[in-house]
């Protein structure tokens, strides 16, 4: 039996590429059954994100083109085969391991792949495609992006404006936004993006201003918390201790003095603001007063870029347990002689399909 990986990624293909590809979770378990049936795989895990699609397969005889595999999961007639890449055992090996820790991600270090590795594999566990390799082969991937995140510092430091916000934050309010309120000015993608992130470290109220006062409407319901009309933003600023920015609008919208007549409202109250309005809504000279701290999308990204520095400074910590692993698990899944595909895998056509029927069960 042969292990490989085939795929296409955000380094190989567009998005216009990818997103013809791209399986919902609820898919998973019967594309992969029509997978394992149509290509004659032994064994199969089907990853699919937003940066990627990737089939994870055991096989014992190739016959036909990985093109052919691609487009039994493609929606419309789309030449794949110039962004596709096939690895095969440790190569394989190691290439899962890379994904499955953020290694080979758009944002180097993220968590939430690690998360969609699991799906995609208890996905197929439960719809019965896996077996004693790939068992293995995702539960030891898993456990190996666990000891990435505990003894290296790959995962350190925001790399996205909406998480950088937070850390600037929790360096103002000594780590601690329970108890805090935050508001949006402008409720827009970038906007609820903060939202998400500063409900999650446990701001206690959220308030939502926005020109569309029924969008505000929204958002503040989905978060539990209040709308403000926009012509009131200022009332609403004396009660929040957070407030960020981003209406899209070509002028200034909060000056000096606007922001000084609420200060005396909160009676000096510390204030932090975030604007990450192209062009700035807030005028510059606002930090000049006591007690506010104001950061521009200029400041967010310069920490966004030392914070991505030093994780690939962690590159090579990384790299070193990973190797070990695949080592090791190699040593574990390296199959007899007779087992192995015969040379010229990579030129030879793979994977002919067969007229599939819907998935069994």
């Amino acid at each position: 039996m042969k292990l490989f990986v085939a795929g296409l990624s955000y380094k190989t293909a567009p998005v216009e590429l990818r997103e013809k590809l791209a399986v919902h979770p609820s898919r998973l378990r019967c594309l992969g059954c029509r997978l394992k049936l149509g290509a004659g795989l032994d064994e199969v895990v089907l990853l699919s994100t937003c940066n990627r699609v990737e089939v994870y397969g055991v096989a014992s005889r190739v016959n036909g083109n990985v093109h052919s595999l691609f487009q039994h999961l493609s929606t419309g007639e789309v030449d794949f085969a110039p962004h596709l890449y096939i690895k095969e055992g440790a190569e394989a090996v190691q290439h899962l391991f890379s994904v499955a820790s953020g290694l080979d991600s758009m944002v180097i270090g993220e968590t939430e792949i690690t998360g969609q590795v699991k799906q995609a594999y208890l996905a197929a566990q439960e719809a019965k495609l896996t077996g004693r390799i790939t068992n293995r082969l995702f539960q030891t991937a898993l456990q190996a992006a666990k000891e990435i995140r505990t003894q290296t510092g790959i995962g350190r430091g925001a790399t996205s404006v909406g998480s950088v916000a937070v850390e600037l934050a929790e360096r103002i309010f000594d780590r601690d936004l329970s108890g805090k309120t935050m508001m949006i000015i402008g409720a827009g993608k970038m906007g609820e993006a903060c939202i998400r992130h500063f409900a999650k470290k446990g701001a206690r109220s959220v308030l939502v201003s926005n020109r569309s006062y029924d969008r505000a409407l929204n958002l503040a319901t989905e978060f539990g918390g209040r709308a403000i009309r926009f012509d009131e933003c200022l009332q609403g600023m004396a009660e929040a201790d957070i407030v960020v920015s981003s209406t899209g609008s070509p002028q200034t919208i909060l000056h000096r003095g606007d922001v000084a007549s609420v200060m005396a409202g909160r009676g000096n109250r510390p204030l932090f603001l975030i604007d990450i309005a192209v062009p700035r809504d807030i005028d510059a000279e606002v930090e000049q007063l006591d007690n506010v701290y104001l950061y521009n999308v200029d400041h967010l990204e310069a920490i966004i870029r030392e914070n991505v520095r030093q994780r690939e400074q962690e590159l090579a910590r990384c790299q070193a347990i990973l190797a070990e692993r695949t080592a090791a698990i190699m040593a574990r899944l390296t199959p007899a002689p007779e087992e192995r595909f015969a040379p010229g895998f990579h030129t030879q056509p793979a994977w002919e399909l067969n007229a599939v029927g819907a998935c069994p069960g």
